[in-house]
């Protein structure tokens, strides 16, 4: 697998591995973007845009959209995480 060379690079294959996880689980429980909205408190064009891998989450973020979806934060994390490369550096490690 290639290395991952820019902070740049990390974060866009971070923000694709959420995006995946996140419509994995959506259309797993069988909801639309806009019922996960709504039961996060975000609007659909949020949904949308995480779907897409155009934002990164905040915690919070995280947290609301779990909870939405009936699982933990940590579960959802730990997903994302198992989509990232093995060989993912830490961002302090350079």
């Amino acid at each position: 697998m290639a290395r991952l060379g820019t902070t740049e690079d990390r974060a866009y294959l971070e923000k694709r591995a959420f995006a995946r996880v996140l419509m994995t689980l959506r259309d797993k429980r069988g909801i639309t973007q806009e019922a996960l909205a709504f039961d996060s408190g975000y609007h659909p064009k949020y949904i949308s845009l995480l779907e897409r891998g155009k934002y990164n989450p905040s915690l919070t973020t995280i947290l609301e959209i779990a909870n939405a979806l009936d699982i933990s934060g940590a579960e959802l994390v730990r997903r994302v995480e198992s989509l990232l490369p093995s060989n993912r550096r830490r961002r302090r490690e350079r």
